[in-house]
């Protein structure tokens, strides 16, 4: 490829080059409730068009789970027969919710791409939910129908007198006589037809499309109410910071694109946007092969690049590093990769040193983003993540993004305050939540509750949730800058900081450190490790060491209060 003509682009020199030129990525203005936004005028409308888009794949691979294999015909023919009933047979119609409560198995994307092909809203369940939690999920939404595997049907059967709005419940690979009422997925959905046709239906892009709970750390979780317009105008974007990353490398523009790498190992839990919006969603409308984890497994990821030659991986970083320090990692040829991916929590730089020392062909990438921006935010990769490996880059040109402070107003590049965004990625609201939705959106900005500062070139550097920040003697402590500390020692794979509650001082720090397999450390070393890098007062006063991982939710946050109330560390339990 031709590089030198591309080389030393700003940021907003190769937007220009991109958005300049007739093709995918125009851009336009247009109003969404009221809100002048800009978006990209070549994204397909809806995701029934995705889907329809997705036959022109024919015989290729899109589905691979253990010994199955689904082309991207089979599976639009089966998800034609599963509209179909879901229409003729149950009734449903535009704006109905049917829920989906399964691990990720190949029915989890029929049934997707059934639901929201009609015009209905699929409202994925977190399948690690107890049986109290998919009710709430199942009552929030008010679904009428509910797909899931036999696990989560055990759990919300003690539950179903209380759901008076769900009408049938459709179980995937059930064993042994199902109760009454319940039907079997693979008789529901009946044969597959040698003419797949979809149920006819008429979809807007601001038609309601998707329900995904957030994380719920604090609180009953919230139902994040997406549009086909926002999964469909994110689509673009994830093909628009491929396609910058690789102007800023200096390669031709000219050259071609590929939205998504030619296969994929979906590591994360379909339930999550990122699984679905990043994974699922982009690799339908590219034709991409999507491998299907039943659960994570560092080991199994492994055989799984090796034997379906995995161009793409990635999740949240925890799981980069656990494939990183896999044992078994030195007997296995994984030249395959060409892509490693992660957001979703905190990445600290000595990751990237890592993959470039495992993975030297490799360009990895770090990115934000959250539930209600669709996943996608920004993104940073190629030189530029090399030269700020602590930056989760910057938005595609038709999002925006704002650094405010406690007044509500904007704050100067280097300033840490709350991040805001605005785009056609941003969620049209909380289902059901109407008081939420007046504190958390402003004239279409979101507030999304994390502390963040811009430097000059415009990149983004995510200080800390600012739930989560300390304030220790009235000095503030930002929990990444300590976990980044830790990070940086070779025993720790993972590590938390979380508040210890002080009569005087009001917080102390405290941390809880997972050691990497192979390792030994003391507390007294990780903390004069911490002291060399920090000033004292952020030195933790108490690390917990732990062999197990670090409890996480479906986001790939690490559930702090759960470490804290582990540790006796709440409030009511502090030392007088």
């Amino acid at each position: 490829m031709q590089r030198s003509a591309f080389m030393s682009l700003t940021i907003e020199q190769a937007n220009t080059q991109l958005t300049s030129k007739p093709g995918l990525f125009n851009i336009e203005e247009i109003d969404i409730r009221g809100v002048p936004t800009r978006v990209w005028k070549a994204a397909p409308p809806s995701l029934r068009t995705v889907l329809d888009i997705s036959r022109s794949h024919g015989a290729k691979d899109y589905l691979v789970y253990e010994d199955e294999r689904w082309t991207f015909a089979e599976h639009y023919r089966a998800v034609a027969a599963l509209a179909t009933r879901l229409v003729e047979d149950l009734g449903i119609q535009q704006g109905d919710r049917v829920a989906l409560a399964m691990r990720n198995l190949p029915e989890w994307p029929m049934v997707f791409w059934a639901t929201v092909s009609i015009g209905a809203v699929i409202v994925p369940l977190n399948a690690w939910w107890t049986g109290d939690e998919l009710e709430f999920g199942l009552a929030d939404s008010g679904a009428r129908v509910l797909f899931c595997d036999a696990e989560r049907l055990e759990r919300i059967t003690p539950h179903l007198d209380r759901l008076p709005a769900l009408e049938r419940i459709i179980v995937a690979r059930g064993s042994g006589a199902l109760p009454e009422g319940v039907l079997d997925f693979h008789s529901f959905r009946g044969d597959l037809p040698e003419k797949a046709v979809l149920p006819k239906a008429t979809i807007a892009p601001d038609d309601d499309a998707t329900i995904f709970y957030t994380s719920g750390t604090t609180g009953k979780p919230k139902g994040a109410l997406g549009t086909h317009r926002n999964v469909c105008q994110n689509l673009i974007s994830g093909a628009f910071v491929r396609m910058r990353a690789s102007v800023l490398r200096g390669e031709d523009p000219t050259g071609g694109m590929q939205m998504v790498g030619p296969s994929m190992l979906l590591s994360v839990p379909l339930f999550h946007v990122t699984g679905c919006h990043g994974f699922l969603i982009g690799m339908t409308l590219a034709g991409g092969k999507l491998v299907m984890m039943y659960k994570w497994d560092a080991q199994r990821a492994i055989e799984l690049i090796e034997a379906e030659s995995i161009s793409t991986f990635g999740g949240v970083p925890s799981m980069v590093w656990q494939v990183l320090e896999h044992p078994e990692l030195p007997n296995h040829d994984l030249s395959c990769v060409t892509n490693i991916a992660y957001g979703g929590a905190p990445a600290a730089p000595e990751l990237l040193k890592r993959i470039r020392q495992t993975f030297p062909k490799v360009d990895p990438g770090n990115g934000y983003g959250m539930t209600e921006t669709s996943a996608l935010c920004t993104s940073n990769s190629a030189e530029e993540y090399h030269r700020r490996p602590d930056s989760v880059g910057c938005p595609a040109p038709v999002t925006e993004i704002k650094i405010v402070g406690a007044d509500g107003s904007e704050l100067p590049r280097g300033q840490v305050g709350e991040l805001w965004v605005k785009g056609p990625n941003v969620i049209k609201g909380y289902w059901n939540r109407p008081e939420a939705n007046a504190s958390t959106f402003t004239n279409g900005w979101l507030h999304t509750g994390d502390l963040a500062r811009m430097d000059e070139d415009g990149y983004l550097y995510i200080v800390d949730r600012a739930k989560d920040m300390l304030i220790r003697g009235g000095e503030n402590i930002y929990c990444v800058e300590v976990e980044d500390a830790l990070y940086s020692h070779p025993a720790v794979m993972d590590a938390a900081v979380v508040g210890i509650p002080h009569r005087v001082l009001g917080e102390e720090v405290g941390a809880v450190v997972q050691i990497a397999p192979g390792h030994s450390v003391s507390v007294e070393e990780l903390q004069a490790h911490v002291g060399g890098h920090l000033a004292r007062f952020k030195v933790p006063v108490r690390i917990e060491l732990r062999s197990e991982p670090l409890p996480r939710n479906a986001n790939g946050k690490i559930l702090k209060n759960q470490l804290k109330q582990e540790l006796g560390l709440l409030p009511e339990a502090a030392p007088a």
